[in-house]
């Protein structure tokens, strides 16, 4: 397939969004939908909380003060679960016990990405699928190690560099930059660098917007409009 019917989308996401995880669904139907169009998925780092504290808190704890009462937890739950329901995502809120802090997971994520993009996705998928539907806690450095080994990772080479500091910075970054970007939610999709669709949009949108900016490039209209 040539380049000219090839985009890059750069999903800005965190692995504890649930809202992410329906987005990951519903750019998977998507990219079936528009198969005239190569996708290439870049996975970029945002935490929803960057202040929760290595070890994570209670997710209980956490929710309620954020929200205040189980009555609007549950209105919350009540809300994503069928939506979740309709992509496949079996979300299972109260098997969460922690709140994680997810610098971590974005390393590895980062590192899987570094394997490539086939890599990147399988360890994504997992991830969300760990947290949402198992409430595995994700700041959890032997959950991180068994979900890069069942992505195809090198685990070893994950187990060494967690405990250092590998990467810290370039991920801060990252999320920095996104910031900067004006990203203040997520999931974002930015196609080819240039066309930001924000959040969990439905299947139509996320195929029309990949089939234009697919026919745009083919025109050379990107090019001429970074010149």
């Amino acid at each position: 397939m040539s380049d000219e019917k090839s985009i890059t989308v750069d999903v800005v996401s965190d692995v504890v969004c649930p809202w992410c995880f329906i987005g990951q669904k519903r750019l998977d139907k998507a990219i079936a939908a528009a198969n005239e169009v190569e996708v290439h998925i870049r996975w970029r780092p945002f935490q929803l909380d960057p202040t929760i504290p290595p070890e994570g808190k209670d997710r209980r704890e956490y929710m309620m003060a954020k929200f205040g009462s189980d009555e609007r937890i549950r209105e919350i739950h009540a809300r994503i679960e069928p939506l979740g329901e309709a992509e496949g995502i079996n979300f299972a809120f109260a098997a969460i016990k922690v709140a994680p802090n997810t610098l971590d997971a974005h390393r590895v994520i980062r590192w899987a990405g570094a394997a490539g993009e086939v890599m990147q996705n399988r360890l994504v998928r997992r991830l969300f699928q760990l947290n949402f539907e198992e409430g595995a806690n994700l700041g959890d450095h032997v959950v991180l190690i068994n979900a890069a080994r069942e992505a195809g990772m090198d685990a070893s080479v994950v187990e060494t560099l967690l405990p250092t500091d590998a990467d810290v910075e370039a991920v801060r970054t990252e999320i920095a930059t996104a910031s900067r970007m004006g990203i203040t939610g997520v999931p974002c999709f930015l196609l080819e660098g240039k066309y930001a669709v924000m959040g969990a949009q439905d299947v139509d949108t996320l195929t029309d917007a990949i089939r234009q900016v697919a026919a745009a490039k083919a025109r050379g209209e990107l090019e001429k409009a970074t010149r």
